[in-house]
């Protein structure tokens, strides 16, 4: 007699042989016509209705099957059995409470003992044979929540206890209902108990009261699905949750709504305050701009058009599971307190003390990093009585503020002199993205002349001749030994309108350097432009050269600050703010109402998503916005915003974003298979691309091993739903002022989606912390790097040279930023140059060994941070090597823009997974 056992095992071999395994799918996805039309491989569900034991058994099978039980199969089919299973919850806690929290979770403990607790439910993969709905187990209570309400650790550990019987089948899916009053942080769910192993639920999400959002809360295992691999008793789920992240785009959204949506940039100005602060909508036809997440506030009362504002301290509205995390609320929250007094005492002081407004000589800069601000007795004792929080710093033998000491000074107090070191942040400071090869001598602008004046530089050959080491103009272009930072078709469309400002002066500058033998550069020639006040009018271009005696050095020296308050300008509102902020947010924002968190390339991306709409939301409420900090701090004033426009407008490629075509549109590099990376730098020591290439390579190669896993096809990107959804909408809505441009990828294989996801990484991750964590280091010595400038150049006969001539040191720090101007500045770089106590870098993961179910995506995850760890020994090495003179030598700073890992604070080193500050 055969017995149930044996009756059992048959049917396992016959599903086994009949229906693929989920790690089957992932490593034959080529396969995947041939098995779901394959009719040895249809399910036994689609075969004949009557049972016929031999139209199913292949012949290994029929052997163990005796003739009797072909007779009567079902009659020895034992009910399924229940069994208990076990979910351990790992809660994160608020470490600091207000009094209001406080009270809540009192009574959320309290009140969880009589039935308002959290409950569970699992979702099978599986659907219900007769209903075909979704499997869902019973409730399960989270337990000994009152139990622990005191317990003081970061992260709590709850359980909860299910009974499911053993056709339930795998869990790919829970549900979540908060009875509570207060939301709270699920961090992860390990459900123990199937004969399949532990089932992984990263979570990362805040759970919302029922009392203001009645719905359940959905949670899906760390398995990756395509949409076509979705198990059935998931589909269901897996729509409905895209459909509630994406809102129905109506409506003001609450700061617990977890809605991402699209909007322009109407929430710039405020027109209530007064015609000073109305402000151009970004985005649209009159000024294209990338869109920003919408929040859904109603107009301003002055114009329908333009949305109302919420003014710090107030949150702006940001999806509750972008916002940040304690701890980086935390340091924020101390960088504000630091800031109130480093902003409001400089001003007081200038109010109290006009004379100490300006700075009168380099050693009041030098006393802010030495001694803080000092005052005298009778101002200080004035303060005491007027601002209490003044009361609690030190007496006046003390140092009452004093500003960390930026690193440009640690080596050498001087080195912001040297011309050597205004050429070397040009490829190893905090904008090394501007420098480009000359092809053609002179420069020629694209402006309109009619408009412009003659589109020529007015730097001739005499000028640079002897500069050259005895080569020709045309010798030095022809070997690629004169490079340019150009900054005259960015700024002079602008100069009239900056310079009308009330102490504001600019000019479109232009800046040409030679490379020496020893492969460092230098600067040979400065035009500083202004546009024609009347024909052939002489003072519109002025070119200088290296200084020959006193008086030339320091027109040399004011020259110079011209350039980096240019440089200053297009790094904050190109480089850094448009093109890895805002240009990315339009594809954050897709990826969330596109993408399940099931996708594979949801989870690829996952991190390096991490709070970027939080930190651009906080710049349109105080950085960029009218009278913000750029507006205040920036020489274009407030022109600021439109300068960035314009750039989206006329330059904004996505796909000359990577950096290997970053560095050929700018003629920085050539293609050369020959070379590691493919690309031969002109510059060999070229600091900034020689460790990005690094970084590129490694991002390039884990990105590509992903995409491969998923796509084996052609036809596997282009019929993924989600996928050319997400792209398509990223496009078409994020980015709908460019979305008939034809430079699009197409996105229609895997090595396209390959490139399109490695260049999106990058922009997030390395050449954002290139381009940021570097401000204070490099840009809180005000004089190195001044961001404002507030004197043009005297031209000998006018009033203003004869106070030049006398006291050039004064007249050059008259140009500089006011005392208040500088240390608001620097209080603000100090902040987005700090890195959080929990910050990501990159080749880091939460959950580095469960953060997907795809084991061998896991291995090669690890593959890539070995990887990531060895280009951050190499970055030591080259350091270290006497013969790169543009990262080590006497006096010059080490470059550390791109070593990958750092801890908190200021450390002008570490590179996030995401754009996080």
């Amino acid at each position: 007699m055969t017995t149930t056992k044996e009756l059992l095992s048959s049917s396992f071999l016959q599903r086994s042989f009949a229906i693929p395994s989920t790690s089957s799918v992932l490593l034959n996805r080529s396969d995947h016509n041939k098995l779901c039309f394959s009719p040895s491989f249809a399910p036994l569900t689609q075969r004949s209705s009557s049972f016929k034991v031999k139209k199913l058994v292949r012949h290994p099978v029929k052997a163990v099957i005796s003739e009797k039980m072909v007779v009567s199969p079902v009659a020895a089919v034992e009910p399924p059995v229940k069994f208990k299973v076990r979910a351990s919850v790992t809660v994160k806690r608020k470490m600091k409470k207000d009094l209001k929290e406080s009270i809540f979770n009192h009574f959320d403990a309290f009140t969880d003992k009589i039935g308002r607790n959290i409950a569970l439910e699992l979702v099978s993969n599986e659907l219900e044979p007769r209903t075909k709905k979704p499997k869902i187990s019973n409730k399960a209570v989270l337990k000994d929540w009152f139990e622990k309400k005191n317990v003081k650790a970061d992260r709590v550990v709850y359980t909860a206890e299910f009974i499911v019987d053993s056709s339930f089948g795998t869990p790919g899916a829970i549900l979540i209902t908060n009875k509570h009053q207060m939301e709270f942080y699920l961090d992860s769910i390990v459900i123990e108990g199937f004969a399949s192993g532990p089932v992984h639920f990263p979570c990362n999400s805040w759970v919302q009261s029922t009392k203001d959002h009645p719905n359940k809360r959905v949670f899906f295992s760390n398995k990756p699905y395509l949409p076509f691999e979705t198990p059935p008793g998931l589909k269901a789920l897996r729509d409905l949750e895209l459909r509630e992240l994406r809102g129905d785009g109506t409506g003001e959204r609450k700061l617990t709504d977890r809605v991402y949506d699209y909007a322009t940039y109407n929430d710039l100005g405020n027109p209530d305050k007064g015609v000073d602060y109305v402000r151009p909508i970004l985005g649209g036809d009159a000024m294209p701009y990338p869109r920003r997440c919408r929040t859904g506030r109603p107009p301003s009362d002055s114009d329908m058009r333009a949305e109302s504002r919420v003014e710090d301290p107030l949150p702006v509205y940001v999806p509750r599971d972008e916002a940040f995390e304690e701890e980086k609320q935390e340091m924020l929250i101390a960088g504000a307190k630091k800031a109130l007094l480093h902003i409001i005492v400089p001003s007081l002081v200038a109010s109290f003390a006009p004379e100490s407004r300006d700075f009168k000589g380099f050693h009041d800069i030098d006393n802010l990093f030495k001694e803080g601000l000092r005052l005298q007795q009778s101002l200080q004792d004035h303060l005491f009585k007027k601002l209490p929080l003044v009361g609690q710093l030190p007496q006046s033998g003390q140092a009452m503020l004093l500003y960390d000491t930026p690193d440009i000074l640690s080596k050498d107090k001087f080195a912001w002199l040297r011309d050597d070191e205004f050429a070397r942040q040009a490829l190893a400071g905090i904008n090394p993205v501007n420098i480009e090869c000359l092809k053609v001598f002179p420069p020629v602008s694209k402006l309109d002349p009619a408009i412009y004046g003659p589109p020529e530089s007015a730097i001739k050959e005499e000028h640079i001749i002897g500069h050259l080491h005895g080569m020709s103009v045309q010798q030095a272009l022809e070997e690629k030994k004169l490079f340019m930072l150009d900054f005259h078709d960015t700024y002079l469309p602008f100069i009239d309108r900056i310079n009308t400002q009330d102490g504001r002066k600019a000019y479109a500058t232009r800046t040409i350097f030679y490379q020496t033998p020893l492969g460092t550069l230098k600067p040979i020639a400065i035009e500083l432009s202004l546009p024609p006040a009347t024909h052939n009018c002489k003072r519109a271009k002025r070119v200088f050269t290296p200084p020959i005696d006193a008086t030339t050095t320091w027109l040399w020296q004011l020259a110079k600050a011209h350039v980096c308050s240019n440089d200053a300008g297009v790094h904050q509102l190109v480089n850094h703010w448009l093109r890895t902020h805002a240009c990315v947010e339009p594809f954050i924002l897709g990826a969330h109402r596109q993408l399940s968190v099931m996708h594979p390339i949801f989870k690829l991306l996952k991190p390096h998503m991490r709070y970027t709409l939080e930190i651009n939301a906080m710049a349109r409420q105080i950085l960029i916005n009218a009278g913000g900090v750029i507006e205040s701090g920036f020489t274009p004033g407030s022109c600021c915003m439109e300068i960035s426009a314009a750039f989206y407008r006329d330059h904004w490629r996505f796909d000359q974003e990577a950096l290997p075509a970053d560095l050929i549109r700018r003629g920085m590099a050539v293609e050369d298979p020959s070379q590691p990376h493919g690309l031969k730098l002109l510059v060999k020591d070229y600091p900034y691309a020689n460790d990005g290439l690094l970084l590129w390579t490694a991002i390039q190669k884990w990105v590509q091993s992903y995409v491969d896993r998923y796509y084996p096809n052609q036809a596997a990107v282009q019929t993924d739903t989600e996928l050319q959804s997400w792209y398509a909408e990223s496009v078409h809505v994020g980015h709908a002022d460019k979305r008939h441009a034809s430079w699009w990828p197409k996105l229609t294989s895997p090595d396209e989606l390959a490139s399109f996801l490695t260049t999106l990484i990058w922009l997030v991750s390395a050449q954002h912390a290139a381009l940021n964590f570097g401000q204070y280091p490099l840009g809180g010595y005000i004089p190195n790097r001044p961001p404002l400038v507030r004197r043009l150049v005297p031209v000998e006969g006018d009033p203003e040279f004869d106070h030049f001539r006398s006291e050039p040191h004064r007249f050059f720090l008259s140009a500089m930023p006011s005392l208040t101007q500088a240390t608001q500045f620097m209080t603000v770089i100090d902040t987005l140059s700090t890195h959080s106590t929990d910050e990501e870098y990159i080749g880091e993961r939460r959950h580095p060994y469960t953060w997907t179910g795809d084991e061998e995506i896991v291995e090669r995850f690890h593959e890539f941070a070995t990887e990531i760890k060895r280009i951050e020994r190499e970055i030591d090495r080259r350091n270290s090597d006497p013969t790169l003179r543009n990262r080590c030598g006497a006096g010059v700073l080490p470059y550390e823009l791109m070593a990958p890992s750092s801890g908190p604070g200021i450390t002008c080193k570490g590179v996030p997974n995401s754009v996080s500050i």
